[in-house]
């Protein structure tokens, strides 16, 4: 077991580092980063003393090294646009982006269980029919065209929610949450749901199909032939061993969520580090641009580490056949 764990956690760090050397090719091939801080009217002693100071004379290996142990200790650079120190920019951005993704995921996982269970269990029903068909909404439009749609809707015709921004927020410590104010929770709806509309979908279908898949087993008759209830079949034997597919498509998007968050926090102005890159990509900010993508790398290694750790939990199965393949 701690074997497995080891080697899971070797292939992320080699996986982290490919994603380094990708976000430092970024960093230090594209653009000329002298001519971005000081500028055009620089003098040549000027040029001189800052690529002394930031090291462009040295071999590209030694770079390439600092580069890593910057971005461990959290030093990403300073912002061509702002001159201010990325990280900063970062923990300054990085709470609206959480809270956004936390709660779309938790919209996504939470209501997508839920649909495909039930259209699952009353396939043949009125119901689990309009659901399947409303979810091809979510499937098919694409995020920006929901955000659009959800603002007209709610915000212009209704003036239910507001429509940009991310309203009151509180500071709790180095955290800005949104979470403790009446303005703050109604912005969140609209980006959440744009946020994890086509995620939801996504899951209630997968788990509708491993549901039903699971329903035609042989031990589910077994189970119903022992005169089980209804409900334990359904939760305790069929839910049970649709997880393991749903977890890795789960995993997955929650990751997806955190990136692909530049559409929804471009529609709704909101304040996240999505905004923050598309600005950067707008001015040619090169060491946020690299961060960022450091950042959402990190974010997707950690997540599968995680759901492959959670894999050895929920199925022993997979744990024994690893065992198995290990001692042959």
């Amino acid at each position: 077991m701690l074997f497995i764990i080891a080697r899971r956690l070797l292939q992320a760090f080699v996986v982290l580092l490919l994603v380094a050397l990708v976000a430092f090719t970024i960093f230090r091939f594209i653009g000329d980063p002298v001519e971005s801080l000081l500028g055009q009217e620089a003098t040549v002693a000027d040029r001189q003393a800052l690529i002394d100071r930031m090291g462009l004379n040295d071999p590209i290996p030694v770079q390439y090294l600092r580069f890593v142990g910057n971005a461990i200790r959290g030093d990403f650079g300073i912002s061509y646009r702002t001159a201010e120190p990325v990280s900063a920019l970062i923990a300054e951005r990085l709470p609206a982006t959480l809270e956004l993704a936390f709660v779309s995921a938790l919209f996504a996982i939470a209501l997508g269980t839920l649909l495909g269970i039930y259209t699952a269990i009353f396939r043949h029903g009125f119901t689990a029919h309009a659901i399947m068909s409303s979810s091809l909404i979510g499937v098919s439009l694409p995020t920006f065209l929901i955000g659009v749609l959800l603002i007209w809707l709610f915000a212009v015709e209704l003036g239910w929610l507001p429509s940009f921004g991310r309203g009151e927020t509180v500071q709790i410590g180095f955290w800005s949450t949104g979470f403790l104010t009446a303005s703050g929770l109604k912005s969140l709806i609209l980006p959440a749901i744009t946020l994890g509309l086509y995620q939801m979908t996504l899951i209630m279908r997968l788990v509708r199909a491993e549901m039903l898949e699971i329903l035609r087993q042989d031990f589910i008759r077994f189970a119903r032939a022992r005169g089980l209830p209804e409900r334990m079949v359904y939760f305790g034997h069929a839910l049970k061993n649709t997880m393991v597919p749903v977890i890795t498509v789960a995993g997955l998007q929650l990751g997806a969520i955190i990136a692909f968050a530049i559409i929804t926090e471009t529609v709704f102005q909101w304040p996240g580090v999505g905004l923050m890159f598309i600005n950067a990509v707008f001015f040619v900010d090169i060491p946020v641009m690299s961060a960022y993508l450091l950042l959402v790398g990190t974010v997707f290694v950690v997540i599968n580490l995680i759901v492959d750790l959670l894999y050895l939990v929920i199925d022993p199965r997979l744990r024994d056949g690893q065992l198995k393949r290990q001692t042959v």
